[in-house]
């Protein structure tokens, strides 16, 4: 049970009673696992738009991420699973800032609302749309094809979440990416919240986090590995976050 007032959080397990003052980072981190699970049963990540579409992140990880894009400078930057497009977007609003970049999305099924509203976005300059299955070699071969050689690449995984398809979409996408980029596991926050509306009971092992696990045991050019951030004046180390261990960093 956890208790909470305006000064302190009590945790009660069984006899065992832990108390910490609300300014505490462990009071933090209880706190934020709250409101995320809170968050997941609200459905409050479906409530952004970025330039004009949809972009179902939460906030906390959009920040990160363009720490990490900035840092990194990609040349192209490939999302699988596009939904609205507004990560497209956001990526693409990124390159342009930057002068540098272009954004490849790829989606089993592309609705013409959604390709209607990115072709005709300002941005759609820098987008490239890819329809089909993100794991058929067809698909992968094609994306390929668009990325030139030399070219700085990063990577979003954010379609089918189920462990098996991530891992193969990790084997498929992991090559593609540059030495010191990142390849990202998006939504391992499944494991956490199995159980809550809108989760199935077998979440608690197939997810994206425990795909990112297998495949950095067997491939050892890559490893789980948090961003450097370049700015903390505060207590804090660890992030809010939809993406648990989901940045996998390529080291060779």
């Amino acid at each position: 049970m956890i208790t909470i007032d305006r000064d302190r959080i009590i945790v009660t397990e069984g006899s065992r009673t832990e108390e910490f003052a609300i300014g505490d980072p462990r009071a933090f981190a209880l706190l934020s696992r709250l409101w995320l699970r809170s968050g997941w049963d609200l459905k409050y990540v479906y409530s952004f738009t970025w330039l004009g579409r949809p972009i179902i992140q939460l906030p906390e990880d959009l920040l990160r991420l363009q720490e990490v894009i900035f840092s990194v400078k990609p040349d192209v930057i490939v999302e699988t699973g596009i939904a609205h497009g507004g990560g497209l977007v956001f990526y693409a609003t990124l390159c342009r800032v930057m002068g540098r970049g272009r954004v490849i999305g790829i989606d089993l099924e592309i609705r013409p609302h959604n390709r209607a509203a990115l072709e005709g976005h300002e941005l759609r300059s820098l987008i490239t749309l890819v329809e089909g299955s993100s794991t058929d070699p067809i698909v992968v071969g094609r994306v390929r094809e668009i990325i030139r050689p030399q070219e700085r690449v990063m990577v979003m995984l954010d379609s089918n979440h189920a462990k098996q398809h991530v891992l193969e979409e990790l084997r498929a996408y992991g090559p593609l990416v540059s030495v010191d980029s990142y390849i990202v596991a998006m939504d391992g926050i499944m494991g956490q919240v199995a159980g809550a509306p809108r989760t199935a009971p077998d979440w608690s092992w197939n997810n994206p986090l425990e795909a990112a696990r297998q495949f950095v045991r067997e491939d050892a050019r890559f490893r789980i590995e948090e961003p450097r951030f370049a700015f903390n004046e505060g207590e804090i180390t660890d992030r809010v976050t939809y993406w648990p261990s989901g940045f996998i960093r390529r080291i060779s």
